[in-house]
């Protein structure tokens, strides 16, 4: 689809979808900003709903990552990622290196032992997190991050310290809101 095509004046916008999103992605941000309008207008209908259910199709019919596609394994992977078990441990082990399981429960506070476990092989199977076993008497268990974690962890820093420093702003906004919005 061309721009002229897309911006063209009467142009049913319910029809647009993903294809608007990649095109952004390539244009400059003028393209942006409307692609994006347009994407959001889609979404709002069935159109975009049933483009979405098919897996991960670029629009040159060659197989493209899409973490809005329903059934793209980078969604799923998304999914897993902000977990809150996963996210807190990633920023854990870079914050303090590498953990003995039990350093680890401690320094998540509220995980259980099942959850942390859970969460554990699910980072190790991904390759963002390394399981060291030490061949002492008992077993010494240690885990890292391997590269890829790093670089995970490194990007949600901000974000745990963005959500520290907005968080009384937050609660602000919900008792404003419960309050608004309360029945009586």
């Amino acid at each position: 689809m061309t721009t002229q095509e897309r911006d063209r004046p009467g142009r049913d916008q319910s029809t647009a979808g993903p294809e608007a999103i990649r095109d952004a992605a390539r244009g400059d941000v003028a393209q942006e900003d409307a692609a994006r309008e347009e994407a959001c207008e889609a979404m709002r209908g069935t159109a975009c709903e049933a483009a979405r259910e098919t897996v991960c199709e670029g629009a040159d019919g060659e197989e493209a990552l899409d973490i809005f596609a329903q059934r793209c394994p980078s969604r799923v992977m998304f999914a897993e990622l902000v977990d809150k078990w996963s996210m807190l441990i990633l920023m854990s082990l870079a914050a303090c290196g590498p953990q003995r399981f039990s350093e680890l429960q401690r320094a998540v506070g509220g995980v259980s032992r099942k959850m942390l476990t859970q969460s554990l092989r699910t980072l190790e199977r991904d390759g963002l997190v390394r399981r060291t076993v030490y061949p002492e008497t008992p077993p010494r268990v240690v885990y890292g991050l391997l590269p890829l974690g790093a670089e995970l962890a490194e990007l949600l820093a901000p974000l745990g310290r963005w959500t520290e420093q907005h968080t009384e702003q937050m609660i602000a906004a919900r008792k404003a809101f419960d309050q608004a919005h309360t029945d009586g």
